[in-house]
């Protein structure tokens, strides 16, 4: 890096925990710095905001079409880089459009847009505009993630049978939308988050590693959701059978109405030799059981990893490296690439490996066809994109 980037934030101010993330993720590593925001769509929240991150009187805007206006006016050693967009899923594709066509780039929250066709047209503007757009599907960002992916990819599990991904949260048992939960209240607001609730929000985190540890694609689907909690506008809860691209099997859970349960994503992948294994709440573990052989552990930090996990790992064997570790590789591949860009330079392979558009419209199509597919009869419907 030649400096840090200079980032500017549409959304997360006070009191927003996904902005927060975002800041720290992406300070982590000191190849960012933010520099501008419009951080609410209230301008005094907004200004009060960035008087507590420290940015100056003209770096705080009141919306974000005042942001990139006045932004793309600036000297090139003045304004901004890339702009991190961390409103709720209606407010993402008008701010990332008009960035890209002013010269940013984007990091934006997933699911990238609010339905699929405006994901394939923000995908047509980063296309036709050359910038870089990066969004934030976390999970990829773990050191095991990344081993168990270049395993498979080397084919150290033979060909993939099946896979098995469950995302089971319990914060959405009760009805809190409407006792003052400002998250729940939006993210159980259809005109906010989307045609799907719990699928949406988190059964796209499945899919996509699902999808990014096998290297695969889904390819048909059967889909039952649940609103479970009566009174609730949109499913919390839903049970997908999967079908990829290879004839491969699997199995989707995702539900917000676990009680008991916090954040307990895991996958378990299996093929012909063996299966692996993990889990978000103990991150640093890669459980491998083979057909012919006892099971192996690996763990993060060790010098057997493979150079995708050495690359996304910052500290010696023994130390947990964790979700905002995760958030920050993403934020980590996503500067070096647009630093090595910036500098006429090719970005290598582990700097381009980060969620991109491509896999917002497949996390978009994922939300339609299990809507689709559980609104219909016929037990198994293609996978439309």
């Amino acid at each position: 890096m030649r400096r840090k980037l200079r980032m500017g934030m549409i959304g997360g101010g006070k009191d927003a925990f996904i902005g927060a993330v975002h800041r720290l993720a992406a300070n982590m590593d000191g190849l960012i710095e933010l520099n501008a925001g419009a951080l609410s769509v209230n301008p005094e929240v907004g200004y009060e905001s960035g008087k507590l991150l420290f940015l100056p009187d003209h770096k705080i805007y009141k919306n974000y079409e005042e942001m990139l206006t006045k932004e793309s006016e600036l000297p090139a050693e003045e304004r901004i880089d890339f702009v991190t967009i961390v409103t709720p899923n209606f407010a993402h594709f008008a701010p990332a459009m008009m960035a890209l066509d002013k010269g940013f780039n984007v990091v934006i929250e997933k699911p990238m847009t609010l339905t699929l066709d405006e994901a394939k047209q923000l995908k047509a503007k980063v296309d036709e505009t050359g910038l870089t757009l990066c969004l934030t599907h976390t999970y990829s960002g773990y050191p095991m993630v990344k081993q168990a992916r270049q395993m498979v990819s080397e084919g150290l599990l033979g060909s993939i049978r099946k896979i098995m991904v469950e995302y089971p949260q319990g914060w959405l048992s009760t009805l809190s939308e409407r006792e003052g939960n400002a998250q729940a209240a939006w993210r159980t607001d259809p005109a906010k988050t989307g045609k799907s609730g719990s699928m949406g929000d988190i059964g796209t985190h499945a899919a996509h590693l699902a999808e990014y540890i096998s290297g695969l694609k889904i390819s048909k689907i059967c889909a039952d959701l649940n609103i479970v909690v009566p009174g609730r506008a949109i499913d919390d809860d839903g049970n997908v059978l999967l079908k990829f691209d290879n004839g491969s099997n699997g199995v989707l859970v995702a539900s917000q109405i676990a009680a008991g349960e916090e954040n307990a994503l895991k996958i378990k992948v299996y093929g012909e030799k063996g299966g692996m294994e993990w889990h978000q709440m103990e991150p640093n573990t890669l459980i491998v059981k083979w057909s012919n052989a006892p099971a192996q552990i690996y763990r993060t930090g060790n010098g057997y990893m493979g150079s995708f996990a050495q690359h996304n790992t910052r500290t010696p064997g023994g130390h947990p490296e964790g979700y905002l570790e995760a958030f920050a590789n993403i934020y980590k591949n996503f500067a070096l690439t647009v630093d090595a860009k910036l500098n006429n330079e090719t970005p290598t392979a582990e700097m381009l490996d980060f969620p991109n558009a491509d896999d917002g419209i497949r996390g978009m199509a994922f939300i339609e066809n299990v809507v689709a597919s559980s609104q219909s009869d016929q037990k198994w419907t293609d996978y439309k994109i």
